[in-house]
């Protein structure tokens, strides 16, 4: 078997506030839109969104239109300085949920919540 994640996709609530979060705010370029479903380029792994109501109508799966207030996953962008792009997301409004750490292995984290309350790691690379 031989399996590639190709795509993740957000199930959200506010299709304006979270379009506005990764494409604005990120800074994210639109790879694809059709109605509500956007796929955002974002190298390898292409990031969407959808709403809530609109993957329920296509797929026929029973999607909770409550965000959840147990985080089971997180998405992760690397960037060159964790510090600086917290300092200019902070500026726009953009909730840290945790400071810019350095971890034992020299990697620096820190997470903040786009506005359905998912948790995006903005770190430095490992590799």
């Amino acid at each position: 078997m031989n399996i590639k994640m190709k795509y993740v996709i957000l199930y959200v609530n506010d299709f304006d506030k979270t379009m506005n979060f990764y494409h604005k705010i990120l800074g994210l370029p639109i790879k694809m839109q059709q109605g509500s479903y956007v796929e955002f380029d974002t190298g390898a792994i292409t990031l969407s969104i959808n709403t809530r109501q609109d993957v329920t109508e296509i797929t026929g799966l029973s999607v909770s239109n409550e965000v959840s207030s147990s985080q089971t996953f997180e998405v992760g962008f690397v960037v060159e300085d964790v510090a600086t792009t917290i300092e200019e997301l902070r500026s726009k409004g953009v909730p840290i949920i945790k400071e810019p750490v350095t971890k034992p292995w020299g990697q620096t984290v820190a997470y903040v919540a786009d506005p359905d309350g998912h948790f995006i790691e903005i770190c430095t690379s490992i590799d």
